[in-house]
């Protein structure tokens, strides 16, 4: 119960601070569903949703962790562009938690660096950032520490495609579904993470 106490006080500090469900979701590495769920445990009384919690603080908190992790995430990049037949010409990291890994494979491959926050409002169009490059007509990997639903994933897609970009492969730390693909954009990680037979 430790665990969950803390997960609900920290909910209920990010809600205070401005943040809505689905970001504080990201900052957590949970589903909205659970978010709500923590948020709402003193009215509801109800099973919390299946989830897991990833966390990677031991990596995050050294560069040259994420470095040796990016490392990782470039020879499945490298695997995927042989077996796929794939041209890269830009890594994209999604804010805030895909860019300082996206930055280290970019360096590691040599490739340009684009850098995309997804909106968090439904429907919205995301921003990328205008002090790196652009993602118009080019072949794009779309980089982020985990995928929870795959909803933020789908709409940085489309607005990438939006954008005029052409994403070839999406590629993460954790990915907590079982989708191998997001729209038709291959999905490689290096851990799924799902739970199974629960009901």
């Amino acid at each position: 119960m430790k665990d969950i106490d803390i997960l609900v006080e920290k909910s209920r500090e990010l809600k205070a601070s401005g943040m809505n469900d689905k970001e504080i979701a990201r900052e957590l590495h949970l589903s909205v569903g659970t978010v709500v769920w923590l948020l709402t445990r003193d009215v509801k009384v109800e099973k919390p949703p299946s989830d897991v919690k990833i966390g990677w603080k031991s990596v995050g908190v050294y560069g040259h962790r994420i470095a040796y992790l990016s490392l990782l995430l470039s020879d499945i990049i490298e695997e995927e562009t042989v077996n796929r037949k794939l041209e890269v010409d830009t890594i994209v990291g999604l804010a805030i938690n895909g860019i300082p890994i996206a930055s280290y494979i970019s360096d590691q491959m040599e490739l340009e660096l684009a850098i995309f926050r997804p909106s968090q409002a439904e429907n919205g169009i995301g921003a990328l950032g205008s002090n790196f490059a652009g993602v118009k007509d080019k072949s794009v990997v779309i980089v982020d520490d985990f995928i929870g639903s795959g909803e933020t994933m789908q709409s940085a897609i489309q607005n990438l495609k939006e954008q005029g970009a052409k994403p070839v492969l999406v590629i993460t730390i954790v990915n907590k579904t079982d989708k191998f693909d997001i729209l038709g954009v291959p999905v490689r990680s290096l851990i799924r993470a799902r739970p199974i037979g629960i009901e």
